[in-house]
Order: structure tokens, then C-alpha cells, then sequence
């Protein structure tokens, strides 16, 4: 496609409506229109201009603002539905087990429809990448050449141009000092004036044009830190258990962190001493007044073997209470919860007819003996652990987790007289002897909890490309919202003094200026041709 040469001598791209230099009409559509459409100056834009090979069908097809706003509606559908469930990262069972058990067969449609992991989903960052790809390809298609056009125009401009324009007037009257007096009081309201054979061009606020293309950068800068996150090492939002007295690796730290908890502190309010919560604390019974993990944080020298204990070397001590997390190398452990889990339970072993007791055992129940020996030939052995004990569908027992939420133990007891050993399903509240009544029984005798800290492991590093979108995108809403574009064109022809102007907005205050420019000459106010033409109508 060849371009296209104006009468002026400009060549136009083809495609150029509006010659970028003189303002020519070029396309013969235009001809017939009263007002001309001077959204972006009459250029040729690529989507309008180009649709043979497959890279113009797909340009064709992102340029198109309706795109972007159907990408942009399907998204936000598909985000609503993200919030009717929780997501896969917010329960503790196997997401096909959770969904059935919990929400029956809505919970199972939305599992096998993949909206368990909505925000983490190929299809969900497929959506995100098309609007994108819709504000680069939307921007650039009308930037580029709408800069090319303003940087091109000429201060002359032809004659169809101007009449064409919203504001436009014809005055036979052409005084010197009135022109002297335009440029003047143009320069005062703060207008680049340029001047050419007598004819003059003055704009201001030409950057206001380029808001709408700013708020693209600012929002296409924000989704792509938002695509950051899925980026392993990028955004990390895990969570962390840790019993007191133990030391657990920092998830997600490729085990270079390790955090031990030394003691988990709970405090409440204290109506005879905190008399501002007092009714608080009469109708709730407890107010909490501090969650606090007294931690250390260790960081691991050099590198191990697998299996091999690691070497620690300690970095600091905190205490990580709501809102003060523990922060370092731009990771943060915040304290989100706690909970008193079983750590051991102890037994007896007993005749049954005399309830004689032979000695009693400790059950650790985070690592549990296979064999405890309690002298005499009396000894107890673990043939089976539940430490999350439920029964599956055809009966049998089994564990949920590795969590002693609700253990069980399956015993076999060897006594002098029972060489072979008698066997006892022992649960809380339950005493099973699967296999005969047994002499022998095992009996309950006690429980101690410990304390585990939950912690929110976090860190975002994708945080400076969202507030940096943020900011930009900010910065074009008020450059697009608080200014506008405005140009006016003063012209001899034939004798006579045109003038006319244009604004991408505010009309109201484009006159009410021009009424200013013109004080002190003998020039008339040019008239608003669209609100003439609408008064003409209501009276025909």
C-alpha cells in the first residue's frame, strides 16, 4: 500500500484521513460529515489499515477497545466465582476430599471445573496476559501515530479544516493590532504560539493527551507484577507450624532459614485491672491481649548432605506478636494463630479381673517407640499408629494426617502367661479387643498438650512493580483529568480573519477563554457549530 501525498506536499501513511500537516481532508467519507472526528488528528492506524497476513488479524483483534473491556468483564466474572469456595491454599485436606465433603455436589462441580485453584490456573494468567497484550497493542495503535500527527501539524492549515472544526468563525474585519493583541493575551494564558505568514497556532496542554496512554503503562506495569507472584521465589505466602521447643525449616527458603520456638505466650485482658475492656470481657467471657512467639532465627552454614543434620549459626532472637512480624532478607513471619495439640499420652497395663496394674508407658506421640518394656516379662508393643484416626469407606482404620488431632494405637500385649501376646485397638473413648475378650487391658491414665505457633511465612517480591503501576497509573488519571488539550487557529484568508479551535474536552471553558483572547479587538466570538446544529433541529 502506497502512502499517500497531500496537496501541501506532506506525505501521509495510507489510510491518513486528515493530512498530519495542513489538515486536508483525504478521505471522501469525511466530505460529508459537518464536524470532523478529531479523536486522534485523522491518522492512519495500523488495526484500520492493515488485515491481509495472520500478525494484522491478531494486531486487528487486540486493538479493539471493545476486546479489552469483554477481557477485562470475563475476568472479573471468573475472579467472583474464585470467592464463592475457599481456595485449594486455604484448606488442610486433599482438595478432591474437601470440596465433596464439605459442599456435596456444588463442591465437586467446582472442583472439577478447576476453580479450587482459580488464581494459580494456566487459563486464569492466559485471561491476564490478554489484557496485557490488549492495552500494549491498544496503546500503541493510537499513539504512535496520533504523536506523529501533532508533531507534524503545520500552522497553516486548510481551509476544510478549519470549517470544520466545533469552534469556528469568519470575521471581514482584519485589523494588524488585533492580530498583535490575540498573540498577547495568547501568551498570557500560558499558550505556545507559533507564528507563520501572518497566521497564528496556539496550544497548550498537549501532554494532557497522553493520560489515557499512561494509565496502559501504569496498568500494564501493575499486571505484570501481579504475574510476578506466580513466579516461584517471587511471592511467598505459606504457612508455618512450629510445636515450642522445636526448630522447623522456613518454607519456601530453598533451607536456608530455620525458626525455632522457645515458648508461645498467651495474655488476656483483665477486667479488675483493664477497666476500659470490662464490658468487653463480661460478655465475651476472655479478651485476647497478646499472641507472642518468643523465636530464634537461624540461618544455615554451608551446604549439607541429604539427611545430614545442617549447621545453624543464629541470627537474631524476636518476638513476633500480631502485626510485628519477624522481618529479614525481605522475608516476614508474621504470627497468625496457635493451638494445643496432644504430645504424649500415657497408659497402664492391667488385669482385668484384679485391675492390678504392671507398669505404665509413655507414648510420645510425635515419634513413638515400637516396643516399651515394663520389667517382669510385661512389655507393650505398637503394631499400628493412627495419629489422625478415622475409618475409610470399607471400614478399615486409617489416618487423616500426620497430626495427632485423634490418635489411636492398635496394642499387643506379651505377658509371662501370654507369651504370644493379646491384641487391643486403644482410641480416645474407645477400647477395642478385635480378636477375643482379653485378660489384659490398656488403660488411659493421661494426656499432655504443647503449644504450637502458626505463623504466615510472606514475601513479595513483585510489591514494587504493583505500587510502581499504582503511582503511573495515577499520575495519568490526573494528567487526563485535570487538563486538557486545547489549540486555537487565527487565519487570513481572502481578506478575511478565521478562527477556530478545538479541545478534546471542556468545551465550556475552551469559549469562555476565547472570549478572554479576543477582549480589546473588534473580532466576533466564534460560534459552537454543534450547538447550533442541535438548536436548528429542535426547530425544524
Amino acid at each position: 500500500m502506497k502512502d499517500v501525498k497531500c496537496e501541501c506536499g506532506h506525505v501521509n501513511p495510507h489510510g491518513t484521513v486528515l493530512c498530519e500537516a495542513c489538515g486536508k481532508v483525504l478521505d471522501e467519507q469525511e466530505n460529508d460529515k459537518q464536524l470532523l472526528d478529531m479523536r486522534y488528528e485523522g491518522s492512519a492506524r495500523r488495526s484500520q489499515t492493515y488485515n491481509k497476513t495472520f500478525i494484522d488479524k491478531i494486531w486487528n483483534f487486540f486493538s479493539s477497545v471493545k476486546v479489552g473491556v469483554w477481557l477485562i468483564i470475563i475476568t472479573l466474572i471468573v475472579s467472583t466465582l474464585g470467592t464463592i469456595l475457599p481456595q485449594e491454599m486455604y484448606i488442610n485436606l486433599p482438595p478432591e476430599v474437601y470440596y465433596k465433603q464439605e459442599y456435596g455436589w456444588f463442591g465437586e462441580l467446582y472442583y472439577d471445573l478447576g476453580l479450587h485453584d482459580l488464581y494459580g490456573s494456566w487459563w486464569y494468567l492466559l485471561l491476564i496476559a490478554m489484557i496485557g497484550i490488549s492495552l500494549v497493542i491498544c496503546s500503541l495503535d493510537r499513539v504512535v501515530p496520533l504523536y506523529k500527527a501533532l508533531k507534524a501539524q503545520r500552522v497553516t492549515r486548510h481551509e476544510g479544516f478549519l470549517k470544520r472544526q466545533r469552534v469556528f468563525g469568519v470575521n471581514e474585519y482584519s485589523d494588524t493590532d488585533d492580530i498583535t493583541t490575540i498573540k498577547k493575551h495568547l501568551k498570557e494564558r500560558r499558550y505556545n504560539v507559533r507564528e507563520e505568514n501572518g497566521d497564528l497556532l496556539a496550544e497548550k496542554g498537549r501532554f494532557s493527551r497522553w493520560g489515557p496512554y499512561i494509565n496502559h503503562v501504569g496498568l500494564i506495569i501493575f499486571l505484570f507484577g501481579g504475574m510476578l507472584r506466580f513466579i516461584p521465589g517471587f511471592y511467598i505466602n505459606e504457612d508455618l507450624w512450629v510445636r515450642e521447643g522445636e526448630t522447623a525449616v522456613v518454607p519456601e527458603t530453598n533451607g536456608q532459614f530455620f525458626i525455632k520456638n522457645n515458648q508461645f505466650i498467651l495474655q488476656h485482658y483483665d477486667k479488675n485491672k483493664d477497666k476500659t475492656f470490662e464490658k468487653a470481657i463480661n460478655r465475651a467471657g476472655e479478651v485476647v491481649k497478646n499472641y507472642q512467639s518468643n523465636v530464634v532465627l537461624y540461618k544455615r552454614v554451608g551446604k549439607n548432605l541429604p539427611g545430614e543434620k545442617p549447621e545453624l549459626k543464629k541470627i537474631k532472637d524476636y518476638k513476633i506478636q500480631v502485626n510485628k512480624p519477624l522481618s529479614y532478607e525481605g522475608y516476614s513471619i508474621f504470627q497468625s494463630s496457635f493451638r494445643s495439640e496432644m504430645n504424649s499420652m500415657s497408659f497402664s497395663l492391667i488385669d482385668k479381673s484384679t485391675n492390678q496394674s504392671f507398669g505404665d508407658l509413655k507414648v510420645d506421640l510425635l515419634d513413638p517407640k515400637d516396643k516399651y518394656d515394663l520389667g517382669n516379662g510385661y512389655s507393650v508393643e505398637i503394631l499400628n499408629f493412627f495419629p489422625d484416626f478415622e475409618f475409610d469407606k470399607n471400614g478399615e482404620p486409617t489416618t487423616k494426617s500426620r497430626v495427632p488431632n485423634n490418635p489411636a494405637f492398635i496394642f499387643r500385649m506379651i505377658t509371662p502367661d501370654k507369651p504370644k501376646g493379646e491384641t487391643a485397638f486403644i482410641a480416645i473413648r474407645q477400647n477395642i479387643e478385635p480378636f477375643g475378650d482379653n485378660k489384659y487391658k490398656i488403660a488411659f491414665k493421661g494426656i499432655e498438650t504443647k503449644n504450637v505457633s502458626g505463623f504466615i511465612v510472606r514475601k513479595d517480591s513483585s510489591l514494587w512493580a504493583i505500587i510502581l503501576g499504582g503511582i503511573i497509573f495515577m499520575i495519568g488519571v490526573i494528567q487526563g483529568a485535570y487538563w486538557n488539550h486545547r489549540r486555537i487557529w487565527v487565519q487570513k484568508k481572502n481578506g478575511q480573519v478565521w478562527i477556530a479551535a478545538h479541545t478534546n474536552k471542556n468545551w465550556y471553558g475552551l469559549k469562555r477563554e476565547i472570549e478572554t483572547v479576543l477582549a480589546g479587538t473588534k473580532l466576533g466570538i466564534p460560534e459552537d457549530q454543534l450547538q447550533k446544529e442541535n438548536i436548528d433541529k429542535e426547530g425544524v
